[in-house]
């Protein structure tokens, strides 16, 4: 009975953490003074993962919503607010992850990108250039 109990309680917790998604709006926040910066929205698209500015924080040169003067391709001078910065992510167990698929507006650079849920309110987001990588920790909007 105990074995039976103790196997269904491991299924059960299994199922709940696979089922948690990384969908929804997170908020970011700066790495080095940890302030409040944007809200980003994390959404599935033909079963991979994008992510969108939806809300930004602060104020670049005087302008709410700011135009991506160093981004590449599309998305130069693009408005900040709207711009899509994460790209067709796909799962790779509990992690989704993409070559050259997040971008960093502030300076324009497209880094590989790997995310996971380290708890339900709480979202890794890691960009690698080569062997360099830096982690963020987003927090999900209630």
């Amino acid at each position: 009975m105990r074995l039976l109990l103790t196997l269904a309680t491991i299924i059960i917790f299994s199922l709940v953490s696979y089922c948690q998604s990384v969908e929804g709006i997170w908020k970011t926040y700066n790495d080095e003074t940890g302030k409040l910066e944007s809200e980003v929205k994390l959404y599935k698209k033909n079963g991979k993962i994008y992510g969108k500015i939806i809300k930004l924080y602060k104020v670049v040169n005087g302008e709410k919503n700011p135009v991506c003067d160093l981004c590449p391709g599309y998305r130069k001078n693009k408005p900040v607010v709207g711009l899509n910065i994460i790209t067709g992510l796909s799962r790779d167990g509990s992690e989704w992850y993409a070559d050259e698929s997040i971008l960093d507006p502030n300076n324009g650079e497209i880094y590989d990108c790997r995310i996971w849920l380290v708890n339900k309110n709480k979202l890794a987001v890691r960009g690698y250039l080569g062997w360099f990588f830096r982690t963020q920790y987003w927090v999900r909007v209630d």
